[in-house]
């Protein structure tokens, strides 16, 4: 079988290798891969900025869905022919998360998904929804849930209640969809109109180009009647935390889930004591959060949305359209 292997850091550094089919053993899954997608932390990992120590060679890539091909002793959860979905983390199955479960994260904590075949055990995989194709269900596992744990896990939004989301990637549209399902207020940013209109479209209540107006934390206010929102989704980072700040309402929440901007030390206390903003740090998830997304999923009948699906073997040209950020919503691979 074949995989994609880091052994040197770099997009045309990245190696297909062989090797043998792997056997399942106790209480262990073997998956034949039918699709995968991509997540901004996967280009992070393959140019060596999100781990400069990672331990190579690795396996690249979290999210991906795909067959039961063969089940190893002591496995009760599925059967062959099933169709299912790895959760990010291996080890978090619930409550909180803890070192040891983070260092399970595939992709980077251990070896990732971009390979024909994997061998997981039980307890990390998840029934895919039979309303999602595979391309749709390998989205879910690490953006969508990240979007959902924001939005639900920690402190659950109210319908009426506003969501100040930042950007079209992968986890923003997914808190688009989500937050529109939960009856919430969501006002996005984008630098383009064409993706403004879309998100539109999606549902979204109010918009704002960042680059026509860019004191956009001042319009988000604005639109709230001068309160603030109730909760950011904070996926820039250094160049947008303290425009954050500013839009949020006091006692507000910012869910911290990324870092596009950079991860420059700027941020001061004060606005947050004077203010009594929550700042909450959201990494991904657990398996009994994507299992309670994926009912959610289903029972709203919510479609992924899909930018463009390449050949999993053009895995280097899928990460330089994504190092463009032209993309609309998810970069999906398929075997």
């Amino acid at each position: 079988m074949k995989q994609f292997e880091i052994r040197e850091f770099g997009i045309d550094r990245l190696e297909i290798t062989e090797i043998e089919k792997p056997a399942p053993g106790f209480g262990q899954v073997l998956v034949r891969m039918t699709a995968a997608s991509l997540n901004f932390r996967d280009l992070r990992v393959v140019e060596g900025k999100y781990n400069p120590k990672l331990k190579r060679p690795m396996i690249p890539l979290s999210d991906g869905a795909g067959v039961v091909d063969q089940v190893g002793p002591g496995v009760t959860r599925f059967r062959p022919g099933d169709r299912v979905v790895a959760s990010f983390m291996q080890k978090w199955i619930d409550g909180p998360v803890t070192r040891e479960k983070g260092a399970s994260a595939l992709g980077g904590g251990i070896d990732g998904i971009l390979r024909e075949y994997v061998c997981f055990s039980e307890d990390g995989l998840v029934k895919s929804p039979a309303s999602l194709t595979d391309e749709e269900t390998a989205t879910l596992p690490c953006a969508a849930v990240t979007a959902w744990h924001a939005l639900f896990e920690e402190e659950p939004r109210l319908p009426g209640e506003s969501v100040l989301l930042q950007g079209t990637g992968g986890v923003s549209i997914f808190a688009l969809q989500f937050a529109k399902a939960g009856g919430l207020r969501t006002i996005i940013t984008s630098s383009k109109d064409e993706k403004l209109e879309r998100a539109t479209s999606l549902g979204a209540s109010e918009t704002i180009n960042y680059k026509a107006k860019p004191k956009w934390e001042e319009e988000a206010r604005a639109l709230t009647d001068g309160v603030g929102v109730d909760q950011v989704v904070e996926v820039g980072g250094s160049d947008t935390i303290l425009k954050s700040l500013r839009a949020v309402r006091p006692g507000g929440t910012i869910s911290v889930i990324g870092v596009l901007s950079g991860v420059e030390p700027v941020l001061s206390p004060t606005p947050i004591l004077m203010n009594s903003i929550r700042v909450q740090g959201i990494y991904v998830g657990s398996r009994a959060m994507l299992e309670r997304m994926i009912r959610a999923i289903e029972f709203h009948r919510i479609k992924p949305i899909i930018d463009r699906v390449f050949p999993w073997t053009e895995y280097q040209d899928a990460l330089r359209h994504m190092e463009r950020q032209q993309h609309f919503g998810k970069i999906c691979l398929r075997f």
